[in-house]
């Protein structure tokens, strides 16, 4: 089938645009010789996990089932950090997982006896790091702004001895969110002025996500310098943990007009939600793009785009267009492989959208479909 024939709603994966930034992010590991990480808790489609893996090498997680994921569905490098991880879940994170980042001393101090038992059980080598927080802020967005006053991300210089330096293999930072690689050379100045004296005691140096690298403007050669004026100077092993870069604008979310209400202007309804299907919306908030629209008053018509559920402001946008919209027209929402299938949920019992592969000849198959027993069975 072709994109405007799959059952909506329904997220579509572009293979084309998702191999093109891996062949960047390739680049840049050959240029710099660092490893570069898919950070699973923005995309996680690992039907494309064996297409990711020929070009960058491995993924981090955020606890235990994203680095399960990983570890089944890439087997390459297998990174974890989590705030705080739970007692039960670390024999078997350790078992899995090559690096695991701790966020605390404390933390730290608790599970590494386990992870060397573990270690030292199934002859793995697992690598032991520690969060650190720059206390850095280059971003305006306080929700994913871990260096903000009072942040739990990361242990701060004041905090940091040479104790806990003694206990780990690696640092690990992400201060980042969507940005270039001039907020990544002012981060690394404040690291280096308050952890430099540690980073000679390190084989690695983890610069976490948020890297912005296949946007079009973003400063590839910059950040090639970067990694290599850190590596040369500490002799470390650098990682970069992007998710964004990886499947930036390589999705779509398709949709369905079901209705139109007047009422002050024109609402579209559509069978797409923006709390269910698109969180970032009215978390950041974020206006995703739509294809062939404008901001409202550009083009001729201009709609309100609002879902079926209950909740008022489940609104995505005003969008307008050059001709009129109808019941049963189809939408197709851009940049939509990122921070969607990973966040979204069945709020209001409004049906999950299908997952669909489009590939480099614009032919697209379905991987999943969801029904009622995936929301039943999220319930008891």
């Amino acid at each position: 089938m072709r994109l405007h024939e799959v059952p909506t709603p329904c997220y579509v994966i572009d293979e084309a645009k998702l191999e093109d930034n891996l062949k960047l992010l390739n680049r840049v590991e050959k240029l710099t010789g660092a490893k570069i990480l898919l950070a699973q808790k923005c995309f996680s489609g690992f039907c494309e996990y064996p297409l990711i893996a020929k070009y960058i090498s491995g993924t981090t997680a955020s606890g235990l089932y994203e680095a399960k994921l990983g570890y089944e569905e890439m087997g390459k490098e297998n990174h974890v950090f989590s705030p705080a991880y739970r007692a039960q879940d670390m024999e078997e994170i350790a078992g899995i997982c090559d690096h695991i980042v701790f966020n605390s001393g404390r933390q730290l101090e608790t599970y590494l006896p386990v992870v060397k038992r573990v270690a030292e059980k199934t002859g793995r080598k697992v690598s032991v790091g520690l969060r650190i927080n720059p206390e850095c802020s280059t971003q305006e967005h306080g929700i994913y702004d871990p260096c903000a006053p009072g942040s739990r991300m990361g242990v701060r210089a004041c905090d940091f001895d040479d104790t806990l330096a003694g206990m780990i293999d690696g640092i690990h930072f992400h201060t980042l969110c969507e940005q270039n690689a001039d907020d990544l050379e002012t981060t690394l100045l404040a690291v280096e002025e308050k952890f430099g004296r540690y980073l000679h005691q390190m084989k690695w140096l983890n610069m976490g996500g948020g890297h912005h690298i296949t946007r079009a403007d973003y400063d590839v050669e910059r950040l090639v310098r970067l990694i290599r004026h850190m590596k040369e100077t500490y002799d470390v092993e650098i990682y970069l943990e992007p998710g964004e870069a990886v499947a930036l604008d390589a999705g779509y979310n398709v949709t369905t007009v079901l209705d139109i209400v007047e009422n002050d202007g024109t609402t579209l309804i559509l069978d797409t939600s923006a709390a269910c299907h698109m969180p970032d919306v009215l978390e950041m908030p974020y206006r995703p793009p739509l294809k062939d629209s404008g901001q409202a008053g550009e083009k001729k018509y201009t709609y309100r785009l609002s879902c079926n559920t209950c909740l008022a402001g489940d609104v995505i946008g005003d969008y307008s267009f050059d001709h009129e919209i109808r019941i049963g027209d189809r939408l197709y929402f851009e940049d939509m492989a990122i921070y969607s299938m990973v966040k979204n949920n069945t709020f209001n019992g409004i049906p999950l959208p299908a997952i669909a592969v489009m590939d480099q000849n614009g032919d697209c198959r379905i991987v999943k479909q969801f029904g009622y027993e995936d929301f039943k069975n999220r319930l008891s």
